[in-house]
């Protein structure tokens, strides 16, 4: 490994303008969000029936964080992340009838229906999961990370955890490792204002989360989490940060979850007026709808066309889901052990 080089200065860049982006690419960011959000509808609903047990954490609100951040990705880049995992796992490309059957405890899932909503992993698709534990995916990722540098690739890791999990100490003891190895990580804070039913502004001095990398010399910059080409525009700085050999780099996503901290949460710690005046205002995938039609990049009937197709796609994966078999009693007794 090389020489490890003074570390980069801690202060956020300035802000750059959003990129240019072809109707083609404002469509599919509409339909990738969409799909998160009718698949994590669907996933209420199923939980709702007692098909999905356990906890089940929905990602809906956030859908702009992780699609704007896998647009900034390339292949063979690698991503982990918390309980709060659908969505990243259908932006990175897993199928969502493997996602759907884990969710609902079938042999079909992506880990054979025996992790659920928070455990499901896709090897194919550089997903480590789905991590139940608060902040434990944080060292996971800068461990992935490491792997790259070690190997002289060019690859990047992201890192996702929540507001609660950054005030967590493994955080900060993996950011010291991280700076001090210059690893390819970019740690993505999905701040989205309350950590299970604790708003950030109860539970934290701080101004910013991004700046408390500053005793560690990682620089970083805090991000509109509601505007997909936002936070585009943001991790396509971070990646070529990491990329370019220069260490660390941490995004703050300042997001909104509709829903409570999982299904069991009745969010009664926030008014239903701040929930909807989000939802009226600043809906991420309302914006890019809004921006389709106003420049005339996508008629009525193509949106309803999509949302259509994403629905077809969401009740596929239900009825999968529905008609894989439960796990054999045997399957309590494989991937327990690995012969080294």
């Amino acid at each position: 490994m090389a020489t490890r080089k003074p570390a980069a200065a801690a202060t956020a860049d300035a802000p750059a303008a959003k990129p240019n982006v072809s109707p083609d690419e404002l469509k599919r960011y509409y339909r990738e969000m969409l799909l998160i959000r009718r698949f994590e509808e669907k996933a209420g609903q199923l939980y709702g029936m007692g098909l999905i047990g356990g906890f089940c954490h929905l990602y809906i609100g956030q859908e702009a964080v992780v699609v704007g951040l896998e647009a900034a990705a390339s292949e063979g880049d690698k991503r982990i992340t918390s309980y709060r995992d659908h969505g990243h796992m259908l932006a990175c490309g897993m199928d969502p009838k493997g996602v759907m059957a884990e969710l609902t405890g079938r042999e079909g899932g992506y880990s054979r229906g025996k992790g659920g909503s928070m455990h499901m992993f896709s090897k194919e698709k550089h997903f480590y999961g789905g991590h139940g534990i608060v902040a434990a995916q944080v060292p996971l990722g800068a461990g992935l990370a490491f792997a790259d540098r070690y190997l002289g690739n060019d690859r990047v890791t992201f890192a996702y955890f929540g507001d609660g999990a950054a005030n967590q100490g493994q955080v900060y003891e993996t950011y010291n490792m991280a700076e001090l190895w210059d690893l390819p990580v970019i740690f993505v804070i999905e701040n989205n204002q309350y950590a299970m039913g604790t708003s950030v502004k109860r539970s934290t001095k701080s101004t910013t989360l991004y700046g408390r990398g500053l005793a560690y010399g990682i620089p970083g910059e805090e991000v509109d989490g509601m505007d997909v080409l936002a936070v585009k525009a943001a991790g396509e700085r971070a990646v070529a940060h990491c990329r370019a050999g220069k260490g660390p780099y941490i995004l703050e996503v300042k997001t909104y979850r509709y829903r409570g901290h999982s299904m069991s949460d009745p969010a009664k710690y926030r008014t239903r007026e701040e929930v909807q005046k989000m939802r009226d205002e600043r809906d991420p995938i309302e914006q890019v709808r809004a921006m389709l039609l106003t420049g005339k990049h996508a008629s009525e009937d193509e949106l309803k066309a999509i949302d259509k197709e994403i629905k077809d796609i969401v009740n596929d994966a239900a009825e999968f889901a529905k008609d894989s078999p439960e796990p054999a009693l045997s399957e309590l007794w494989t991937d327990i052990l690995a012969d080294a």
